[in-house]
């Protein structure tokens, strides 16, 4: 009993910026709920790494997925913080505020080419 240690972790910040936080995620299953019910999308699917989170999107079922709204968690710059790139990865547009990005992007005119 003489070597136990307590160990405390009060690093909130560094766990919150691990995943999405409510309101973010809040905002990107509002989208995902509205383009379900247009018939756009199916299914979805969450991604991370060391660099970035990602939700990702599927029009049906398959390997890859048609969209991915990317959280960046090391930006080198201060307006990629969120991403949204399409299935080749490239990046569609980029902010530093996820709601104006979700907001501002016309959902149903995003086509992909084959």
């Amino acid at each position: 009993m003489k070597n136990i240690k307590l160990v405390i972790s009060n690093d909130l910040k560094k766990e919150k910026e691990k995943f999405f936080v409510k309101g973010e995620l809040q905002c990107i299953l509002n989208l995902y709920a509205k383009m379900v019910s247009n018939g756009t999308w199916k299914d979805y699917s969450f991604s991370s790494s060391i660099r970035e989170i990602s939700f990702d999107v599927y029009q049906r079922t398959s390997d890859q997925p048609v969209f991915r709204i990317l959280k960046n968690l090391k930006p080198d710059y201060y307006n990629e913080k969120f991403l949204i790139k399409d299935k080749n990865g490239n990046i569609l547009k980029k902010s530093e505020n996820l709601s104006q990005l979700i907001n501002k992007t016309s959902w149903n005119n995003l086509r992909l080419v084959k």
